[in-house]
């Protein structure tokens, strides 16, 4: 439990590999741009309340479709979450943000949960939307176990269907967003410090937001313009901060959490939201502790910018403050 007795929001990064550009981004050649090659992480997220309810948001990708595939993994769930201090059979609710193999693997470790997707995901996938879904663009992306799982899940009278918006528990919200797949969800937490978007698929990495790229895999592209917009639209509010789905910088953007290093404390951002980083980059408005924040980082940013540019880690860190100070 955090240390506060705050609600805990952790992302665990249970698997790794390195892609190119070119793979990742919609049309990479549009941009004019090099290919070269980029890290993607694998999440799935853990929010643990104050009365100890615990809500897992994805369940990564089984061990043997990663071998299959030929993705690194680490750990699952059922491994991890004990480490925790939670036992994976009191997972009360699972949120299945999209159906795709490395989000909806390792199900079977929740017996007793509740399990929420969206419908039109749902039903893409297992009803009206299946012959479309089974076609090779699209099944690419799921495994057929794990799609019969959900439709026994469903059987057992433990799937809830949502269409829209949806409260999970007080300050967790789910917000219907499609784009990446038709009934892609991404997730709202309420923490101490502000807000948490958790953006799962809806956004892989940062630059698909910050700098108006698609991802690769897609079956709405307006859907994931649009989803795009929302997302930024929240990302924009006051003490907010958003939880790319795939992205490494998640890891250098919130603090690490003390019971294993492949945990990130969400709830622990490291910097104040972007919101404030702007306000605090111009004379008030800006609460004076976000101007003081603004300051230190642009000391920084100048100190290490300074260094020898040949040294990659100095290169890196000044990379790094050039993009979270401006």
């Amino acid at each position: 439990m955090a240390g506060d007795g705050a609600r805990e929001v952790l992302a665990v990064r249970y698997g790794d590999r390195v892609t190119t550009r070119a793979e990742s981004f919609l049309n990479y050649h549009l941009y004019g741009e090099p290919d070269a090659e980029i890290g993607i992480d694998y999440y799935f997220w853990v929010i643990r309340d104050t009365d100890g309810t615990v809500t897992m948001v994805d369940t990564g990708f089984a061990p043997a479709a990663a071998d299959r595939r030929r993705r690194n993994w680490h750990t699952t769930p059922a491994d991890t979450l004990p480490k925790l201090g939670i036992d994976p059979a009191a997972v009360a609710t699972v949120v299945v943000t999209h159906a795709h193999w490395d989000h909806i693997g390792n199900l079977h470790q929740f017996p007793h949960a509740q399990i929420v997707i969206s419908r039109a995901e749902y039903d893409f996938w297992t009803g009206p939307g299946a012959r479309v879904a089974r076609r090779a663009q699209f099944a690419a992306h799921a495994e057929p176990g794990e799609l019969a799982l959900l439709q026994a899940v469903h059987g057992e009278g433990r799937l809830t269907l949502i269409t829209g918006q949806h409260t999970v528990a007080p300050g967790v919200d789910l917000v219907e967003v499609g784009g990446h797949t038709p009934g892609e969800l991404i997730v709202t937490v309420a923490i101490p410090a502000g807000t948490l978007v958790l953006a799962s698929d809806a956004v892989h990495f940062y630059e698909e937001v910050e700098r108006d790229r698609p991802f690769a895999i897609v079956a709405d592209l307006p859907g994931m313009y649009r989803a795009y917009d929302l997302l930024a639209d929240l990302a924009a509010e006051p003490d907010t901060w958003l939880v790319a789905g795939h992205d490494p910088a998640v890891r250098d953007r919130f603090a690490q959490h003390p019971a294993d290093p492949a945990v990130t404390d969400l709830s622990r951002p490291k910097l104040p939201s972007p919101a404030c980083r702007r306000a605090g980059s111009r004379t008030p408005p800006g609460p004076p502790w976000c101007v003081r924040y603004y300051a230190q980082c642009s000391l920084s940013y100048s100190v290490h910018c300074s260094l020898d540019k040949r040294h990659f880690q100095a290169l890196t860190q000044c990379n790094l403050l050039r993009s979270l100070c401006s």
